[in-house]
């Protein structure tokens, strides 16, 4: 999560002067038409000139805007590593594909625009080819900007990547120039049809008043929004990525009208999700990033019932957009350590919650989910992560979360049915359930072992067990 560590780019920013005469001359001409404006040996053209890279996993096709359910790439993932391992998360995912969000700057992407009008793609072609490998369905996050945007000295050499930096939104005078490098991305990978507009409003923050710079951000916005459409009318925008934080109630900030048993959502919050949902040009689907917990990592009155925030907030917004696509960035549902990690539960209490959380985000409305963080450092294990470090041929083996993230795309993927089951009354404080035409999924919210009756089965579930039901035809 952006506020919750950024897992930045790579370190790197190579370029390599050619000199001499004759041959030597023609090599330099022929590498500047291939590398600028970015890098990258299987680029081409399209018929206006503009950059090409690498050949699209399937034909061009007009896009739905709902996604499904899938996961975002960050500093380590498995388009690196051992060549094994890389394969068999490869296979893994093609065997049951999921959408794949990678941001432009930071979570494994170089700086993209070290320099005003000089590109470096390398990072990002390798992330972008390892979805079209894995035969995802490719998200953008554009975020974000290069250091010269925001005030910073200009060249790769020069990327501040501590988090402050990172965090620093482009200057107003620049946001033509972050909505240009928007528009060159769009370019260059001609598959990508969906395009999330910053991340979690990352230095939109006024000091003066003390609240989220709501107006700078819808501006930054639509310039973007608007470049987008310029380069293809099909590509699908959306924002504004806000964290849709909750607050004890008897906080200041809190709203007094928005709250639950989970607590209260900050009012700051939501003006600004009212102004860039008034102001905005345009959106094809709305995007929005919380957690189950409070600003306190208080899970109110539990971790399991702390998840209808999720729905409560889904509701509210389809609300306020009038029924736009929800899509979740991320969501989470353990509070994390002062490391920044989540160690404290056991994997199968993890899953349970996480489950609970995603069943939470259906019921509210969503049809797309980014589950952040897929792999940690490399030669290091990761509590909830997808897959085990592909650093080593052993690597790249599917863990427990991997198994639940990859089955609900599946059974509950954008335009499923939601249907209401049966479950017998002393079952219900027990289990949270979501069902389709096809599927029940049922969770255990006890760390204990139970015995339940739902949708007309009798079965018995383990303590923390996530169970996945065929209903009958008919």
């Amino acid at each position: 999560m952006g506020r919750h560590g950024w897992d930045s780019g790579a370190w790197r920013w190579r370029f390599t002067a050619l000199l001499g005469v004759g041959v030597a001359v023609l090599a330099l001409v022929v590498t500047l038409v291939n590398t600028l404006p970015g890098g990258g040996s299987t680029a081409g053209t399209t018929p206006d000139g503009a950059k090409v890279h690498g050949t699209p996993a399937r034909p061009a096709e007009r896009p739905r805007p709902e996604v499904g359910w899938g996961f975002t790439h960050t500093q380590f993932s498995a388009d690196e590593g051992a060549a094994e391992a890389v394969r068999r998360v490869e296979d893994m995912l093609g065997g049951r594909p999921l959408p794949q969000n990678q941001a432009i700057m930071g979570w494994g992407a170089d700086n993209p625009e070290p320099v005003k009008g000089r590109y470096d793609f390398a990072a990002l072609d390798r992330r972008i080819d390892f979805v079209r490998a894995s035969h995802g369905t490719p998200v953008i996050t554009l975020c974000c900007s290069p250091d010269w945007m925001k005030g910073g000295r200009a060249g790769a050499d020069n990327t501040d990547w501590t988090q402050s930096a990172l965090e620093t939104a482009p200057r107003p005078e620049h946001y033509a120039d972050f909505a240009a490098l928007a528009a060159t991305v769009a370019r260059r990978y001609p598959d990508v049809r969906h395009f999330v507009v910053w991340n979690e409003f990352k230095g939109f923050w006024n000091d003066a008043e003390a609240r989220w710079d709501h107006e700078g951000y819808t501006r930054m916005y639509n310039l973007v929004y608007r470049a987008l459409k310029k380069v293809n009318p099909d590509i699908q925008v959306g924002g504004p990525y806000l964290v849709m934080d909750s607050l004890d109630p008897r906080s200041a900030d809190a709203s007094t009208t928005f709250t639950g048993p989970w607590g209260a959502m900050d009012q700051r919050v939501l003006d600004a999700f009212t102004y860039w949902n008034r102001n905005k040009a345009g959106a094809d689907f709305v995007v929005v990033d919380g957690s189950s917990y409070t600003n306190d990592d208080e899970l109110l009155p539990d971790e399991f019932a702390a998840t209808d925030k999720f729905t409560a907030v889904g509701r509210w917004v389809r609300q306020q957009t009038g029924g736009l696509p929800l899509w979740w960035a991320e969501y989470y549902v353990e509070p994390a350590d002062a490391n920044d990690e989540r160690k404290g539960w056991s994997e199968a209490r993890r899953v349970a919650v996480q489950a609970a959380g995603m069943i939470a985000l259906a019921k509210g409305g969503a049809t797309s989910g980014f589950y952040w963080n897929p792999e940690k450092e490399q030669g290091t294990s990761c509590a909830g992560c997808l897959w085990t470090p592909t650093d080593r041929a052993s690597g790249g083996r599917k863990l427990p979360m991997y198994d639940l993230v990859s089955r609900f795309s599946e059974a509950f993927a954008p335009g499923t049915r939601q249907r209401t089951v049966p479950v017998a009354a002393d079952d219900v404080p027990n289990v949270r359930v979501l069902a389709s035409d096809r599927t029940v999924l049922v969770v255990n919210t006890l760390g204990r072992p139970i015995s339940a009756q739902v949708d007309g089965q009798r079965f018995d579930m383990q303590a923390y067990e996530v169970k996945w039901l065929t209903r009958s035809a008919g």
